[in-house]
């Protein structure tokens, strides 16, 4: 019969439990906050041309806290945050063969750098075809709307 004394056990559970907590707390603080030396928070420039008057223009942004001279710094954070998902580029590209609708959505293009989440950020956004179109909305405020769906 095995037999199975009580004190390992109690350990065994009790590194577990020490183990899914620190790991709970790693996951739930934001990347750029990982240690020392960490910046204070996360800063992208944003470079607008061609979307139209008043909304072309170089814009710096600041989040935790929000700060910068972008039109809504408040708005484009929560936009960026929303988007960031674990293990996967925030700003990425639309994948090479994807099957896109074949529409225009204007001459707009942006460039986005900096840092987000620890990582460096070096991103170019048009409206070229609908996946581009589709990958710019997913970023308004931070880009500017030209008229795409109304995020919820």
């Amino acid at each position: 019969m095995f037999h199975v004394s009580r004190t390992p056990a109690a350990r065994l559970l009790g590194a577990a439990a020490l183990s899914a907590a620190v790991l709970a707390s790693v996951c739930a603080a934001h990347p750029a906050a990982a240690g020392p030396g960490a910046p204070e928070g996360d800063r992208l420039t944003v470079t607008v041309r061609d979307a139209g008057p008043g909304l072309d223009g170089t814009y710096e942004l600041s989040c935790h806290p929000s700060a910068g001279d972008h039109p809504d710094p408040e708005g484009a954070c929560a936009a960026v945050e929303g988007d960031t998902r674990w293990g996967r580029d925030t700003f990425a590209p639309v994948p090479e063969g994807s099957v896109c609708t074949m529409q225009y959505g204007g001459p707009a293009t942006a460039h986005v750098t900096g840092v987000w989440a620890g990582r460096p950020v070096d991103a170019t956004y048009d409206r070229r075809d609908g996946c581009e179109i589709s990958r710019w909305d997913r970023m308004v405020p931070l880009l500017p709307d030209l008229g795409g769906p109304t995020r919820s």
